[in-house]
């Protein structure tokens, strides 16, 4: 790792250069065709031609400071009255992207049983072997917390059918949304580690409703409660990889679910039909540390944002963040909607999140309607 001497340095000089990445991208295509296949009879806004050209949009000031921190106030509520890590009758569990991640989430009822409600995920190296914190304080030792933040909770479901949410997913294309999943990322300081090159569609992912295949409608909202920099881990995306096909799909293992408890809950499925990306699952070689030179090679540029920030993208979009150097937290709701059935989409019953008697179906995934 670099030296704290030489970071900051390295740090302002890949600042600058994913604003020169960025500036050099050419102005989005008014005609650029939809990613999830809406057809309209006039002009693109501004944000739907950059979400279908580059993949990805930015919406400044997507909710006010003050929202910001109510979020992040409640989380803290939330925390101290819901998790007690070290208590017996609560599993201690951690949360990784790397190549542990099978390992880690594959194999634990509690992971499954998030889906809708609010379960805690530590950082890998947080926890004693008893299950306590190794922290002063408890918050700083979690990931994030999952998945159902919108059902389970009045402040974060009103942000989630807000109205500032309908109209911007009714203006890039999704016309009947519904909301399997949400989290809220805490990418803590120092010790937020990084989230390793991946689609969100892969642990999301919806069919035709008529032939079964794989037709892909997930639409992932990231929301900045703090502000989010190179120096504590900001967003990395790949600007036009949301046109490449799903690289692979994280999917309930049908031999675990069939009686062998000796199989791991879920497995990684490779398409065969996706291009080949050396980088899947980890960070392109040369990522870190600064200044980055693997990411910038591989087409990667960082997206700073000012808390209160939305940056909304496809699930086919590459992206990833590094680990949090800094002193400073980088905390995230994010929201993922996928399209309904009314618009001839179904819910793939191979996907690891499943409400209880509702596979393959939207059952009470919450709805946002317009």
């Amino acid at each position: 790792m670099a030296s704290s001497s030489s970071l900051p340095e390295k740090l302002h000089v890949l600042r600058d250069r994913g604003l020169e990445a960025l500036g050099k991208l050419p102005e989005a295509d008014k005609s650029a065709s939809s990613w999830i296949g809406h057809v309209s009879d006039g002009e693109q806004s501004a944000r739907a031609a950059n979400f279908n050209t580059y993949g990805f949009h930015v919406a400044r000031d997507f909710v006010s400071v003050k929202k910001a921190a109510a979020m992040i106030g409640r989380m803290g509520d939330i925390v101290e009255e819901f998790w007690h890590p070290g208590d017996p009758e609560q599993p201690s569990a951690v949360f990784r992207t790397d190549s542990e991640q099978t390992s880690a989430q594959g194999s634990s009822d509690y992971f499954l049983d998030s889906a809708d409600r609010i379960h805690f995920f530590a950082e890998k190296d947080a926890l004693n072997e008893d299950g306590t914190v190794k922290t002063s304080e408890k918050l700083l030792a979690l990931n994030k917390a999952g998945h159902g933040l919108h059902q389970a909770d009045e402040l974060f479901r009103e942000y989630s059918c807000s109205d500032a949410i309908k109209d911007l997913v009714k203006d890039l294309g999704w016309n009947d949304p519904v909301i399997p999943q949400s989290m809220y990322i805490f990418k803590q300081p120092r010790i937020g580690g990084e989230v390793t090159s991946h689609q969100d569609s892969c642990f999301l992912h919806t069919e035709d409703i008529n032939t079964g295949k794989p037709r892909q409608s997930c639409l992932g909202l990231w929301l900045a409660l703090h502000d989010a920099t190179v120096e504590n881990g900001c967003l990395w995306v790949r600007p036009g990889s949301h046109k490449e096909n799903l690289r692979r799909r994280f999917n309930r293992n049908p031999e675990h679910f069939a009686g062998d408890k000796s199989k791991p809950q879920m497995v990684f499925e490779e398409n065969d039909d996706a291009p080949e990306i050396v980088w899947e699952g980890k960070l392109p070689d040369g990522s870190w540390p600064p200044p980055s030179e693997g990411l910038f090679a591989n087409g990667f540029v960082p997206v700073e944002c000012k808390a209160g920030d939305l940056v909304v993208f496809p699930g086919t979009l590459d992206h990833l963040s590094l680990p949090n150097y800094s002193d400073l937290p980088r905390h995230t709701f994010q929201l993922h909607l996928v399209e309904g059935e009314r618009e001839g989409f179904k819910w793939s019953d191979t996907n690891w999140l499943q409400y209880s008697g509702e596979g393959g179906k939207f059952g009470k995934f919450l709805p946002i309607k317009k």
